[in-house]
């Protein structure tokens, strides 16, 4: 059983420094989680994405890797 850790403090970053991130790393190296509605989602999103609506994660966590750091848009 994976917890999630709601109430723990996060580190955040500003987007530019999410854009070196992915420009420096290999897909497949990272997860990206878009967590936006699927209308949002097919409108535009950043390519690799995986879309999880916020509402979905708990029953999806099984779709991102914990080895590898994670980026939540």
């Amino acid at each position: 059983m994976k917890i999630l850790r709601f109430f723990e403090r996060t580190p955040t970053i500003p987007a530019g420094d999410v854009q070196q991130f992915l420009d420096t790393h290999r897909p497949g190296t990272y997860n990206l989680i878009d967590v936006r509605q699927e209308g949002e989602y097919r409108n535009g999103h950043l390519p690799g994405a995986l879309l999880i609506p916020v509402s979905e994660i708990n029953s999806r966590l099984d779709e991102i890797d914990p080895e590898r750091p994670t980026i939540v848009y």
